[in-house]
């Protein structure tokens, strides 16, 4: 299993970076474009235990996959929503998301991934992975909260 974690410091209130990651389709594609689709299919009281259907386009390739809400905290000066999915069979990923409010414009981004192969071949992907694509999503929630229109 590889774990990459992130941080950043983004120039805008809390409650505007946490609706890119707990709002609507609209809002979510901001930051991760190739998210199509994203259904509830059982929704819990507290969330935690939640089902939403996500389709994600990759090239021509649409996949669909059952993305269940493991950990959910919303409240004033903290937020947090961690999510796992098992994408085409191959990977368990799991996506933590980290609010901290630093004050009424600063919030505290924190995103730690996992990524545990569920085949021995896959195995190998992981070794030559890094973590490109953890800082480019990082930096991709920083410049469309920071972004007024977000």
């Amino acid at each position: 299993m590889k774990q990459w974690t992130k941080e950043i410091e983004i120039e805008a209130p809390i409650e505007q970076v946490w609706k890119l990651l707990n709002g609507s389709l609209d809002d979510m594609q901001k930051i991760m474009p190739q998210v199509v689709s994203n259904e509830p299919v059982t929704i819990t009281e507290g969330m935690v235990g939640s089902i939403h259907l996500q389709k994600y386009k990759e090239g021509k390739r649409v996949m669909e996959y059952e993305v269940e809400t493991l950990d959910y905290l919303d409240f004033p000066n903290e937020k947090k929503l961690k999510v796992g999915f098992t994408l085409g069979g191959m990977f368990e990923i799991t996506a933590n998301y980290d609010l901290i409010k630093m004050d009424n414009e600063k919030t505290k981004f924190i995103y730690t991934t996992t990524n545990r192969p569920l085949k021995w071949f896959v195995k190998i992907f992981l070794l030559f992975s890094n973590e490109k694509v953890v800082v480019d999503f990082v930096q991709r929630v920083k410049k469309v909260a920071e972004n007024k229109g977000a």
